[in-house]
């Protein structure tokens, strides 16, 4: 049976990577394509879903390298917004642990400037479920007309939605502002073991979900880094290990697990309603998957999610 499509919408942005000096005493940057969402968008078409991305992206040079990279992987660019305001730049720092630390060069930037008459222009009910989360969707003008954009949406489709916090560029009590109401428009969450503690600090993740289930989320999902991931359902944990990889980076590790998660509920024929027949068993299952993902990721340079033949 076909896959059915899947609607990501959210932010691209340069993810820049110092290299050193140049010779003329400059810094020298490898500019890679990323952003959450776009990283998210990639990963589901190289798997093998239709996959349609939701953007707004600006003509300058950053903007061309975002679209050249989505459409080279396969996803459908019909419903991006061409704009003249700049791209947003990321500029990442490695610790020893491969983990990245970012600085945004974000205001302004064409993610954030969605208008209610453009996110209308998007609506399809030809889609299973639609991704959003991370920037575009805490960021305004634009995050509370997604929000309206989502309440229209789960009439129709699953909702997913990743927070992917970033605490020094948006303040965590923003976050926390919205979480219940995410939570409420959402069937899926998805969030890091480091949301976690900026969000709930001192929580434990069951604890955590606990709390996102009560707030409307049927299926909350906490990654673990090199631990796997943890997401209970129905009040029974279920807890898959990580495969062991060697680490180059951790950028994209974790919109690249959220594209496997969808991918996996996709083939499962789970998504397009409120998960109500989900299982136990099916979790644990899509959760497997998509640490596989996630840890090929790990193991390239930047946000360079597998295809699926590298899967099998």
């Amino acid at each position: 049976m076909p896959l059915r499509p899947i609607t990501v919408l959210g932010e691209s942005a340069a993810d820049a990577f110092p290299g050193g000096s140049t010779p003329d005493g400059g810094l020298a940057l490898r500019v890679l394509p990323g952003g959450g969402p776009a990283n998210t968008a990639v990963a589901l078409a190289r798997l093998g879903t239709p996959t349609r991305f939701l953007g707004r992206i600006s003509t300058d040079p950053f903007g061309q390298l975002f679209r050249a990279r989505l459409a080279a992987s396969g996803v459908d660019l019909t419903g991006c917004v061409n704009t003249a305001e700049p791209s947003t730049l990321a500029v990442a720092t490695l610790d020893e642990q491969a983990q990245a630390t970012w600085t945004f060069y974000a205001e302004g930037t064409a993610d954030w400037q969605w208008t209610t008459d453009e996110l209308t222009a998007t609506r399809t009910t030809e889609t299973a479920c639609l991704h959003t989360g991370s920037l575009a969707l805490v960021r305004d003008p634009g995050g509370q007309r997604i929000e309206q954009h989502l309440a229209w949406v789960r009439e129709h489709a699953t909702v997913s939605i990743d927070p992917n916090v970033r605490p020094l560029l948006v303040p965590p009590a923003d976050y926390r502002e919205r979480l219940d109401q995410w939570c409420a428009l959402a069937d899926i969450l998805r969030l890091s073991e480091e949301d976690l503690a900026v969000l709930l600090p001192g929580a434990s993740p069951a604890d955590a979900c606990h709390r996102w289930h009560e707030a409307g989320a049927r299926l909350v999902v906490v990654t673990l880094g090199e631990r796997g991931a943890y997401a209970p359902l129905d009040g029974h944990p279920v807890t898959v290990p990580a495969p062991p990889t060697s680490v180059v980076d951790t950028v994209g590790a974790g919109d690249s697990f959220t594209a496997g998660l969808l991918h996996r509920l996709n083939q499962l024929d789970l998504l397009g309603s409120r998960l109500d027949s989900l299982t136990q068993n099916a979790v644990a299952d899509a959760c497997r998957f998509a640490v596989r993902v996630a840890a090929l990721t790990c193991s390239v340079v930047g946000a360079n999610p597998p295809s699926a033949e590298s899967l099998r």
